[in-house]
């Protein structure tokens, strides 16, 4: 059997996380996830939908994302049995994430969204190396002879 679910969608608020008893991370945020197709007056439908976050990942899901932020989220379906204040039974369906990757590049000019590696060109060389110099390539040049393949 196969349960499995992948989502692209904006947050429609700040992830909260929580700890559980047991000092679990656990983060839940809603997608507002576009359908394909639009509605018989032409207009595009929107679902939101919930997600729940465990560990590791609610961790770095509440660290780097906020409202707004486009996330792809992959993981299952969960339906979850409860019962409301005044003692009916309800259902809910949500999405438990295993993996949320960045859905959109972080924004130019005041960082909004975080810190990402930074990259830039030494002088006199073409290629971009990570600023702290550390590399395992190194460009070869023309008068370098015929290529290593």
């Amino acid at each position: 059997m196969l349960n499995k679910i992948i989502l692209m969608g904006r947050l429609t608020r700040d992830p909260e996380l929580r700890r559980t008893g047991s000092g679990t991370a656990v983060t839940s945020f809603s997608l507002a996830v576009d359908r394909d197709f639009k509605s018989q007056g032409g207009e595009k439908e929107t679902d939101f939908i919930d997600i729940v976050a465990w560990r590791a990942t609610a961790e770095f899901v509440s660290k780097y994302f906020t409202k707004g932020r486009m996330a792809v989220v992959e993981g299952r379906l969960q339906i979850r049995d409860w019962t409301d204040k005044e003692g009916g039974k309800r259902r809910s369906a949500e999405v438990v994430a295993d993996n949320v990757y960045f859905g959109d590049s972080k924004r130019d000019g005041a960082g909004e969204y975080g810190a990402a590696p930074a990259y830039s060109a030494p002088a006199g060389r073409a290629s971009a190396a990570p600023m702290d110099g550390h590399s395992d390539f190194a460009e070869i040049g023309e008068e370098d002879g015929e290529l290593p393949f």
